[in-house]
């Protein structure tokens, strides 16, 4: 294994969840994460490998609970958070790589689509025979490497780095085509009750969702599903169904959608209501955010602030 005092470090309590790079960022994690604890989501793709102990995280209605040597690959606007067990992620230690579909593009050269791991999977979390995972963890460490132990040239480096992510990304997606690698069903804890309220919401994006509605979905009395609910996923529903419209508008400015329709097709009550989430959320206004990434589907989605 590298050396550990040239290995770029994120600390647990770290909060950031936006890249500052333009391109990808790769960090050792250890502990217990504090900073990810409540659902978020991004406009790049994230990959957690295991290097030790275990680890556990909440996809949407599903949470992965993972041990050393499980990669866990995340797709773009997917809502997610770190699911603390007590006592048993102390000693995790893992690899967290950021990369922006754009930078993904750019290292195959249109010849392989590199961002097909993400998508169309039953599961996001695999486990692969030790001579592959040792293969992806070595070019993951190599990334996370300040500097090369063969040279001090930054140069020789940085083409190193990319040699190490196109490699790293060809052998993921072979990988990643094989269903005998995914994780089985019984290494999975689903959450009907989550993912019942999550397809409701989708469904009815554009229009006014109340908390009745979502509660007579679930057959519950109103109170108990808004404890249950905030228990299971670490969020309100309130905060659930804007990051769900927030994702939707994202998505539709992305794809050349102006400004007023974005609003309206979401759902929110009114601009003021859009406008301000919007904001909060990502720091610009929808209309800077539209003419940042125009209708064009291999820019940099990259928020400003997550």
């Amino acid at each position: 294994m590298a050396n550990d005092k040239h290995i770029r470090k994120l600390e647990a309590t770290d909060e950031r969840q936006y890249m500052i790079n333009e391109d990808y960022e790769v960090y050792e994690k250890q502990g217990a994460p504090m900073g990810a604890i409540s659902f978020h989501y991004h406009n790049f793709y994230e990959i957690i490998y295991v290097l030790e102990g275990e680890y556990s995280s909440l996809i949407e209605d599903r949470t992965y609970q993972m041990k050393k040597g499980d990669f866990l690959l995340i797709d773009q606007n997917v809502l997610h958070k770190y699911h603390y067990v007590e006592k048993k992620h102390d000693s995790s230690k893992r690899i967290i790589l950021w990369v922006t579909p754009q930078m993904l593009a750019s290292l195959s050269e249109g010849d392989m689509d590199f961002t097909a791991c993400f998508r169309g999977k039953e599961s996001c979390a695999y486990h692969f025979p030790i001579y592959y995972e040792e293969l992806l963890q070595g070019y993951l460490l190599k990334l996370a490497m300040t500097q090369m132990q063969e040279s001090s040239d930054p140069g020789a480096k940085k083409v190193l780095d990319r040699g190490c992510l196109t490699l790293f990304f060809v052998y993921l997606n072979i990988l990643c085509s094989k269903e005998e690698y995914l994780f089985a069903q019984k290494e999975l804890v689903s959450h009907p009750m989550v993912e019942q309220v999550s397809a409701y919401i989708e469904t009815h994006l554009g229009e006014r969702i109340t908390v009745d509605d979502l509660a007579e979905q679930v057959h519950m009395s109103k109170y108990y599903f808004l404890r249950k609910f905030k228990e299971l996923t670490g969020v309100t529903v309130h905060n659930y169904i804007i990051d769900k419209r927030l994702i939707k508008a994202c998505e539709a400015l992305h794809s050349g959608v102006n400004v007023t329709e974005c609003w309206r097709m979401t759902g929110f009550s009114d601009y003021t209501s859009f406008l301000r989430n919007f904001r909060e959320k990502f720091g610009v206004s929808p209309g800077k955010y539209r003419e940042y990434y125009p209708g064009n589907s291999d820019t940099d989605m990259t928020p400003w602030k997550n």
